[in-house]
């Protein structure tokens, strides 16, 4: 191939120049999409837990009182379970993987190529995000065409907290990434995170039926703004002033995680 022609395709070598960022990025997250659907495990937690989830809270709602908070069933467990699926999709099954990595050596040989650490971190993450992004889309459909909850009454909220709670999650995915020792420790730095979310984000009892002061703590969590976001770009009715405060607080929670990454992530293997 001449030099000409490699260029025009950005396939150069490293004579005689470098490949697209897009081009980086398509082959590391193709690489990782093979190994994401070898892993069977990592397959079963993508799609069938955030179903099994959903399910679960429905059940678990039927004793507890909405009433005051303007929301049904349906309602809280549709868009908890958009969070569920941000959490186990893109935030444990990223765990999980930037550390299989990184004792593979993978990431250490990437770094020796022309491949940008942001472009590593991105790269492996992009098939857990793309289906992750899938799976909000059919929850949101299935919600509207099967379950009678209404269409979304701000979609351009919705789309912007499930953007923002992917980045999120990717970036502390890496960030706890850097804490965990193997693959199989994993599921156990992982869990406190699911578990605060899960019980105080909003995820599966709104913070409105929460007592005040209990809600006021959990509005600080890493999740609730995203949850916020969700809830209300699909249902509507929200306050100014709360959007702003669930932007401020993935925002924060965001540049936290995105500092720990650069100091505390790990590119070689843990001895």
């Amino acid at each position: 191939m001449s030099t000409a022609v490699a260029r025009k395709h950005g396939t150069t070598g490293t004579a005689t120049g470098t490949t697209t960022r897009a081009g980086r990025l398509g082959a590391l997250g193709r690489a990782e999409l093979t190994l994401f659907v070898r892993n069977r495990t990592m397959l079963f937690m993508a799609l069938l837990m955030p179903v099994g989830m959903i399910l679960s809270t429905r059940v678990s709602l039927q004793n507890v009182d909405l009433g005051g908070t303007g929301f049904s069933i349906a309602e809280v467990a549709l868009t908890g379970g958009v969070g569920m699926v941000l959490l186990l999709v893109v935030y444990m099954n990223l765990t999980s993987a930037y550390t299989a990595r990184r004792e593979e050596l993978v990431l250490k040989r990437l770094r020796t190529g022309e491949v940008s650490d942001p472009e590593i971190l991105a790269g492996t993450a992009l098939p857990a995000a793309s289906l992750a992004l899938a799976q909000c889309v059919l929850l949101v459909a299935a919600g509207v065409v099967f379950l009678d909850v209404s269409a979304p009454q701000r979609p351009e909220l919705l789309v912007l907290g499930v953007l923002a709670g992917t980045g999120l999650m990717t970036v502390l995915a890496a960030a706890s990434a850097g804490f965990t020792r193997t693959v199989e420790s994993a599921q156990i730095t992982t869990l406190p995170m699911l578990l605060v979310s899960a019980m105080g984000s909003g995820l599966f009892i709104p913070l409105e039926a929460l007592p005040d002061k209990v809600a006021s703590v959990c509005e600080l969590l890493p999740m609730t703004g995203i949850v916020t976001l969700v809830r209300t770009g699909w249902l509507g009715d929200a306050v100014t002033g709360d959007l702003v405060s669930a932007g401020l607080n993935a925002l924060a929670w965001t540049v936290l995680a995105v500092f720990a990454v650069r100091k505390w992530f790990r590119w070689e293997p843990r001895r």
